[in-house]
């Protein structure tokens, strides 16, 4: 995050109550662990090598999340999506023979946190089933690398990128932004000539964000205006003044829910009724019950790898019905589906390291990166067999919606734009 998305959420939530395993369950901040699975690489009965995080009846999985900070609506949804994905799998027999176990730890978006949480459970782990965070993975990208410990970041900053370890799913944010601005030259009468603006967080979001549009905007004859922000700043008048005097044609916005509300809305109250076109991070379905809705709703989109809970694909309603049932009058955001994926992704490295015989970390990483089309109804085809480079490169253009689960569909459908194609990520 700086996604984080698409990492949504406005305030901290109430500490999140799951199961931990098919047969018991614990509740707060920090939940599960106090198993085993040992360092040290052996084979059991079954004759699969384990290594930590493995024992002959269990599988352990983490999620080092946001509960209750900037992004606790997100990090709330996403890991419930995740224990409903594993306890169905338990309830169906397991992977392996084995049972999954999640662990939760909350580090409420700090950085220091975050590495304490990461020391106490990646020894016990096999992996890491979501990272919430740019600044707390890239803290630890040497470490995860280095303990070949498989780790979904709930984040899409380039500087992830270049570790085996490290699988940043869909999209970076740079290349969403790519797609964004040729969307505003080809929707939104945005030409050559015209000034966009860029409101962007410090740090790796915002920077990634930023190096999307300004390479955009060079190829297209743009001026991209800079406004960068901290996490903590939460009103936006003074960029909105700053917008408004340098005339831009239309604005991009890298932060987060709360900061995008205050934009949008001070903006339309301004007069400066222009297009906004947000990375996945920038919105949370809650914010239509605001103050800023109707201004959200006239004039906001956002871009995103990750397909809408409103989809009516096969996938999208079997997985909204079953979050539904399991946690009635829970919101559904972005978080579900991306959460499901993340978890299905490390099921599936696990299934095919089992096949293997092969359940160390090397085992798992090895089996996860052989995988070359990872798709279907949850978000856009994505290639896991090289590290250096986005899984993906096509964006959808989502729009909020009131009415519609989530509070958001589709405006245009996932595209890879013709500047995205041959943009050379940056690594690391």
């Amino acid at each position: 995050m700086g996604k984080i998305g698409t990492r949504a959420g406005v305030a901290a939530l109430a500490l999140l109550s799951l199961a931990v395993a098919a047969s018991g369950c614990a509740s707060g901040k920090a939940t599960g662990g106090d198993g085993g699975g040992g360092a040290g690489a052996a084979a059991g009965g079954d004759g699969v090598k384990t290594g930590p995080g493995v024992t002959a009846t269990t599988i352990t999985v983490s999620a080092l999340t946001d509960l209750t900070g900037p992004y606790a609506s997100f990090g709330k949804s996403q890991t419930q999506a995740q224990q409903l994905y594993f306890d169905q799998v338990n309830a169906g027999g397991g992977v392996c023979g084995r049972k999954y176990e999640l662990v939760v730890r909350d580090h409420g978006y700090d950085t220091q946190k975050a590495v304490a949480a990461y020391t106490e459970v990646a020894p016990k782990s096999a992996a890491i089933v979501q990272f919430i965070g740019s600044p707390m993975i890239t803290a630890l990208k040497r470490r995860i690398d280095g303990d070949k410990l498989l780790t979904i970041p709930m984040a899409w900053a380039t500087t992830l990128l270049g570790s085996r370890a490290i699988q940043v799913t869909g999209t970076t944010y740079d290349v969403d932004m790519i797609n964004a601005v040729e969307f505003l030259t080809k929707e939104k009468g945005i030409k050559s000539g015209d000034k966009i603006g860029h409101l962007y967080f410090e740090g790796d979001y915002g920077e990634s964000s930023l190096n999307g549009s300004k390479y955009a905007a060079g190829k297209l004859g743009l001026q991209i205006v800079e406004q960068k922000i901290k996490a903590t700043d939460q009103d936006m008048s003074a960029q909105v003044a700053a917008f408004k005097a340098a005339g831009v044609k239309a604005v991009l916005v890298s932060v987060g829910p709360r900061q995008t509300a205050s934009l949008v809305g001070v903006s339309l109250a301004k007069g400066m009724d222009v297009p906004f076109v947000g990375s996945n991070s920038a919105y949370a379905p809650q914010l239509l019950a605001t103050p800023a809705g109707p201004a959200l709703l006239k004039d906001f989109s956002y871009v995103s790898a990750g397909t809408p809970v409103s989809a009516k694909t096969p996938g999208m309603q079997k997985l909204v019905a079953d979050y539904q049932a399991k946690y009635p009058g829970e919101t559904l955001d972005s978080g579900v589906p991306t959460g499901w994926s993340a978890a299905m992704i490390v099921d599936e490295a696990m299934k095919r390291a089992c096949e293997a015989k092969d359940l160390t970390r090397e085992g798992v990483l090895t089996a996860h990166r052989s995988q070359s089309n990872f798709g279907g109804d949850l978000g856009t085809p994505m290639n896991f067999t090289f590290f250096d480079k986005p899984a993906s490169r096509s964006s959808y253009v989502l729009k909020p919606d009131k009415a519609a689960l989530g509070g958001a569909v589709v405006f245009r459908e996932p595209e890879v734009s013709e500047l995205a194609k041959d943009y050379p990520v940056p690594v690391g």
